[in-house]
């Protein structure tokens, strides 16, 4: 242990950025190598240690609660290392290929999983499983022992699939710092339906261009919000409570007009800012009501849309999609946005009106400046630099 901890010690302190491409290279690929031999030594051990009764001696209840709090590996970690240990005893040609280098842990890992399943089929198609581990991509791997388990009880896998079906659920909960917390399990073929979806909306951005400084999970998080926009935008939606589903903003006109200190909520998720409301309110349709004092409802005014779906389709005929220099996202993408807001006077006619994407819609409530000059739309930064016309339409 000695010389392991020396020859550690000498990684730690190499100089990488002295090192050339070749060299750099060739140090990850024998640190692979060496993780594997790693790997699989420390589960000789940690099976060693469960066969000796080590953890109870301590007082621990199983050895993956010993491996947990000796190391702080937390749980799942510390039952894969464990699950690791017992299958490698039974997995001598996959022992020895993750020694000598050949296959990852990863592989391993998905190894191990059809020998816990089925250990006697297994003993006899491990050479078979190991070439393919050998060869193919980890998806591909993946595949071909699922399927190989399949094989071995097609009836078992059915039962598995069955379980894992009624393990699906979702959480939506609002959180005490603004955010709402999504939290879920779906069945495979949900799972898909919703990778699939945000995917096409995540791809379809990403070929609009370059300037989108926002993240990938930021993307995902984004494409979610519009598909589920579009959804209520459509006019086949099942009528509830005597209208269609759609999101509800309780705002004082205090509010709107720019005051602080005043009522600005979701139905579900809580408190926004007013600015918040007033870029929600640029496209949306209002009901009037009046109270007394705080939420005492005295009357209630009729519905009146902000931009009626005519004028919204001339607004659509007019700018194509969303007006923001550089921005070329489809119309379907975008809000109606009130230059001068109808809260502080703006009316509500094609020359005050103009298309913006739900992310520009954003950056215009947030700083960024839009005005109609001579009959055009002009765009400015926060300071004020004028950005110009730097694309379509």
């Amino acid at each position: 242990m000695s010389t392991l901890r020396s020859a550690l010690e000498e990684l730690r302190v190499a100089d990488v950025r002295s090192l050339s491409d070749s060299e750099l290279e060739s140090n990850l690929a024998e640190l692979e190598r060496a993780s594997g031999v790693i790997e699989g030594e420390r589960a000789r051990r940690v099976a060693e240690v469960e066969r000796r009764g080590v953890f109870a001696r301590e007082g621990h209840l199983s050895i993956t609660a010993w491996v947990d709090q000796r190391f702080r590996t937390g749980w799942s970690d510390a039952a894969r290392r464990v699950r690791l240990a017992r299958a490698l005893e039974y997995m001598p040609a996959t022992r020895q290929a993750l020694a000598e280098g050949e296959v990852s842990p990863s592989v391993v890992d998905r190894m191990a999983a059809a020998q816990e399943a089925h250990p006697r089929a297994f003993a006899k198609a491990e050479d078979n499983l190991l070439e393919a581990a050998r060869t193919l991509p980890l998806r591909e791997l993946r595949r071909a022992v699922d399927r190989w388990t399949e094989r071995q009880d097609a009836s078992a896998a059915e039962l598995e699939a069955a379980e894992r079906f009624d393990l699906r659920g979702l959480k939506l909960a609002p959180q005490y710092d603004g955010m709402v917390r999504m939290d879920g399990n779906l069945d495979p073929e949900t799972g898909q339906t919703v990778i699939t979806a945000v995917k096409s909306v995540v791809d379809e951005w990403m070929r609009s261009g370059p300037g989108d400084s926002r993240t990938p999970t930021q993307r995902r998080a984004d494409a979610l919000g519009e598909i589920c926009r579009q959804w209520l935008d459509r006019s086949d939606r099942a009528v509830v409570g005597g209208e269609r589903p759609h999101v509800m903003v309780i705002v004082d006109l205090e509010a709107l007009e720019g005051r602080a200190g005043h009522r600005c909520e979701l139905d579900d998720a809580g408190r926004i800012t007013a600015e918040a409301a007033r870029r929600l309110a640029c496209d949306a349709s209002v009901a009037r009501v009046i109270t007394k004092g705080p939420s005492e409802p005295l009357d209630m005014g009729r519905r009146t849309p902000v931009v009626p779906a005519g004028l919204r389709r001339a607004v659509a005929v007019r700018d194509e999609r969303c007006r923001f220099p550089g921005c070329d996202r489809p119309q379907s993408w975008c809000d109606a946005h009130h230059v001068r807001h109808w809260a502080v006077g703006g009316e509500t006619k094609l020359d005050n009106l103009i298309l913006l994407c739900r992310m520009h819609h954003r950056a215009v409530h947030s700083g960024f400046r839009a005005e109609i000059v001579e009959g055009k739309p002009v765009f400015a930064g926060p300071d004020g630099t004028p950005l110009g016309d730097r694309g379509p339409p």
